[in-house]
C-alpha cells in the first residue's frame, strides 16, 4: 500500500486540525494514545467477535471498515508526532483469531504508549494491518475508506464538530 500518500494525507488533516483548534503537537500524544484505543474498542464492538453471549452478527462490512480507519487514522497521527513514516510496514503474521488480534494490537498500543519507539511502532502498525487482513479488508477498499473518511473529517472541522 502507498503510506507515503496516507502520511501525506494526515499530516494536513492533523496540521488542519492543530491550527483550527490552537493546539500543540507535543501535548497530543496521550490524548491520541487513548482515542486509538477506543477506536479499537469501537471496531471490536462492530465485529461483535467478542460477544460469545449474543447470536447477533457482526455489523455490515462498510460499517466496520470505517470503524478500522477510523484507528488507521490515529495510527499514522501517533507516528507522524514521533516522526516514524515508514514507506513500508511488514504484516504481523501473527494468527488469524479476531479476539486474539484485537488483544495483541491492545498491548502493541500500550507498549508504544510507555516506550515509542520506531520499532514498537511497526510492531503496532503490523498487527493493525493483520486485523484488517482477518477483517476481510483489501488494501484498495482500506485505502478508498481513509481517503472518505478523510474528506468527512475535514468537513467535520468545517461544521465545528
Amino acid at each position: 500500500m502507498n503510506w507515503e500518500k496516507l502520511f501525506v494525507m494526515q499530516k494536513q488533516l492533523d496540521m488542519y486540525i492543530q491550527s483550527n483548534h490552537a493546539l500543540e503537537t507535543s501535548v497530543l500524544f496521550d490524548k491520541k494514545v487513548l482515542a486509538l484505543l477506543v477506536e479499537i474498542g469501537e471496531l471490536a464492538n462492530e465485529t461483535r467477535c467478542f460477544k460469545f453471549w449474543s447470536k447477533k452478527g457482526p455489523s455490515e462490512s462498510n460499517v466496520i471498515l470505517e470503524e478500522y480507519v477510523d484507528g488507521l487514522h490515529f495510527i499514522l497521527s501517533l507516528g507522524i508526532d514521533q516522526d516514524f513514516e515508514p514507506k513500508q510496514i511488514d504484516i504481523s503474521t501473527s494468527q488469524a483469531d479476531t479476539t486474539a488480534l484485537f488483544h495483541q494490537v491492545y498491548q502493541a498500543i500500550i507498549v508504544f504508549k510507555n516506550e515509542p519507539t520506531n520499532k514498537n511502532y511497526q510492531h503496532l502498525f503490523g498487527l493493525f494491518l493483520r486485523l484488517g487482513q482477518v477483517l476481510g479488508f483489501s488494501e484498495t477498499a482500506i485505502m478508498a475508506a481513509y481517503i472518505d473518511k478523510n474528506e468527512v473529517n475535514y468537513n467535520r472541522q468545517d461544521q465545528n464538530y
